[in-house]
């Protein structure tokens, strides 16, 4: 994959991330993802596993691999419940999951297309 191609598959996830996360997540993902401050009768642990697969979702898409959107999912859900427990910061949420978008292309650039 040339590094055109990457750059690209880049942007694309940058602009996939950040619809995932906003317009996507909503009010009620944002609350209820949140097992510190639980919206009533809802699972929290169903709306983080359900914003992280939006995430994995269109990682999977772009990149064509299901491993990568499923690490996507995991790291997704993981970021974001630290940021739910006052462990990160907003800024530091965000970064995280640029920094995976890159891991992810890191990967790409390594071994190749992967399944």
């Amino acid at each position: 994959m040339g590094y055109y191609a990457l750059l690209q598959m880049f942007a694309l996830l940058i602009v996939a991330h950040m619809v995932a996360d906003y317009p996507l997540q909503g009010e009620f993902l944002s609350r209820a993802k949140n097992r510190h401050a639980p919206v009533p009768g809802v699972p929290w642990y169903q709306a983080l596993a359900a914003h992280g697969v939006i995430h994995g979702g269109a990682v999977g898409c772009i990149t064509g691999s299901i491993t990568l959107g499923v690490l996507e999912t995991l790291s997704h859900m993981l970021i974001d419940d630290f940021k739910c427990a006052n462990r990160i910061s907003y800024d530091l949420d965000q970064a995280l999951h640029v920094g995976c978008k890159v891991a992810w292309l890191a990967l790409l650039l390594a071994f190749g297309p992967l399944p």
